[in-house]
């Protein structure tokens, strides 16, 4: 039997990520890190860390974003995505995070803090299940939103991948 997107969603519970996609936070540590134990850039308590799971389709991305702490992605299910990263430096470079590590594609993917990333299906995806790991665990307070008219204009060579990733602004 061939699973598909609508039977992911119902079986793991995905409802729709502000950003894009579908999700579920599937852990968070009943412990915390108190605000004194914590870099400057967290304005509270973290903890300890979070997973989630997240599903995109043909017609989802991940939109351009960035967050305080490092990010872990972990390919689960289905077909290829294409991410987008682009660094504080003014580089940046584009993954292929699926199951096929002799064509060039990476299982496990990480994203530095502060480092822009945006994600996509493939060409001709059906489906990609993956799942993020973030410690300290994630809080909407340390995710900012791109902007595409600030990313084109510091990225122009991925201009046209910002403008895929940032949605109709």
């Amino acid at each position: 039997m061939i699973i598909t997107a609508e039977q992911i969603i119902s079986l793991l519970n995905l409802q729709p990520h502000p950003e894009g996609g579908y999700f579920r936070e599937s852990y968070r540590s009943d412990e915390q890190i108190p605000p004194a134990g914590l870099p400057d850039r967290y304005p509270g308590a973290r903890s300890f860390g979070t997973a989630i799971y997240y599903l995109l389709t043909p017609g989802t991305f991940s939109r351009m974003h960035r967050l305080a702490t490092d990010e872990v992605f972990h390919f689960y299910l289905g077909d290829p995505v294409e991410m987008l990263q682009l660094w504080p430096d003014g580089t940046g470079g584009s993954i292929t995070i699926g199951p096929d590590i002799a064509r060039g594609m990476q299982p496990q993917v990480v994203v530095p803090r502060g480092v822009w990333q945006g994600s996509r299906l493939a060409a001709g995806g059906r489906f990609a299940l993956l799942g993020t790991t973030v410690a300290p665990g994630f809080e909407f307070a340390d995710y900012e939103v791109g902007q595409r008219g600030k990313l084109a204009a510091a990225y122009p060579h991925f201009r046209d991948l910002i403008a895929a990733l940032t949605g109709g602004e």
